[in-house]
């Protein structure tokens, strides 16, 4: 069938909006009919090359829709069904998933490469294979993905602001939640108030969380945090120790999670000093391929028994959490409406990163 989708052709290039062809789903697969997609910074990083994907590929890993064909072997999900999709697939059979550890599939090894599970594409183009983006390419009319990569949701729950549950809100959610383990009481800190940033403040509000200290720039997004939670904000993490030590007598955070746009070595110093005794310091922000190196008081790691810990998807497991999360939104508790601050079309998809990188967005949303 034809589909129209942005495709990227090669690094530091624009997304191209075309007509392309994308095959029937396959065994364990189901072909969906988007509703919207999330404009997600990964994405962006997969024109910077921070993310080296393969090109071409067809880029989106944040939607929601309906499920138009599943293919030989799935069972659990079929036509009509409204789905999540979910950026990292999920077996249900692996060591990781049996521990209740989704997030780490031995599937999701396959996210980066291009082709589907079975090293095949689905997406053709200008006489070439397509790659979709984490399995997905939701940035499509219609794409054909892994029937571990979905999510059933109730058909009452706006696909709209359901498809942001496939990866910000969730991720941003979890980094407080699950990877920071944000319980009632804390002080919490976060670095970077963007589509991930604004959920890992809506996480420490619902966790229970004292205080909430969000830090950006901009100050857009410093006036937004605030509707989401955030009990204070500062330009800078230099500019928000003082507010943190003052707030909390001298004992400082619980919990700091790093959600800016690019992880820097350079963060991880001035993060690691905004929290206290057994503070945790949750990196979810994407670094730098070729960044290895960090530096910080090993001393003070110890001898405060800090803690540095990584985070993907936000330690979620998705098909456990994505419908947590929406029964959070039915009742009230979880911001879904509020993440959208603007709305596009397929076509205006360069536009909808170049309002990113510019600062003017929460979250972008192609709506379908």
């Amino acid at each position: 069938m034809k589909t129209k989708a942005a495709v990227l052709w090669g690094q530091h290039e624009k997304w191209q909006v075309e007509e392309i062809d994308l095959d029937p789903p396959k065994a364990g697969e189901v072909l969906v009919k988007l509703t919207a997609s999330g404009l997600c910074h990964s994405d962006e990083h997969l024109v910077t090359g921070d993310l080296p994907f393969p090109y071409p590929l067809v880029g989106g890993h944040e939607g929601a829709g309906v499920v138009e064909a599943a293919g030989p072997g799935v069972m659990d999900i079929a036509e009509g069904d409204h789905v999540v999709m979910t950026f990292l697939p999920a077996c249900g059979r692996c060591s990781y998933c049996a521990r209740g550890l989704g997030n780490l599939c031995d599937a999701g090894a396959a996210v980066m490469l291009g082709p589907q599970l079975d090293n095949t594409y689905r997406f053709h183009a200008r006489g070439e294979d397509v790659g979709q983006m984490c399995l997905l390419g939701t940035f499509s009319e219609y794409t054909v993905v892994p029937a571990a990569s979905v999510v059933k949701i109730d058909d009452g729950i706006p696909l709209d602001k359901a498809a942001l549950v496939g990866c910000g809100v969730t991720t941003g959610f979890g980094s407080a939640v699950r990877s920071g383990e944000v319980r009632a009481g804390d002080a919490v800190v976060v670095v970077g108030v963007g589509g991930i940033g604004v959920n890992a403040i809506q996480g420490a509000r619902i966790a229970g969380a004292r205080l909430i200290v969000a830090i950006d720039p901009v100050e857009f997004k410093r006036t937004k945090a605030l509707e989401f939670g955030a009990t204070h904000t500062a330009a800078s993490m230099d500019e928000a120790w003082n507010t943190v030590s003052e707030l909390t007598r001298g004992q400082l955070a619980d919990v700091c999670v790093i959600t800016t746009d690019v992880a820097e070595g350079a963060h991880i110093t001035p993060a690691l000093s905004l929290v206290g005794k057994r503070g945790r310091v949750v990196v979810t922000a994407i670094g730098h391929p070729e960044e290895t190196s960090i530096t910080t008081s090993l001393i003070e790691l110890t001898l405060y028994e800090k803690q540095l810990r990584g985070s993907l998807f936000g330690s979620s497991n998705g098909q456990h959490d994505v419908p947590r999360l929406l029964e959070l939104y039915n009742a009230g508790l979880l911001k879904l409406d509020e993440l959208i601050t603007t709305e596009y079309s397929l076509e205006d998809v360069n536009q909808g990163y170049e309002d990113m990188r510019n600062g003017k967005n929460i979250r972008g949303l192609i709506r379908y």
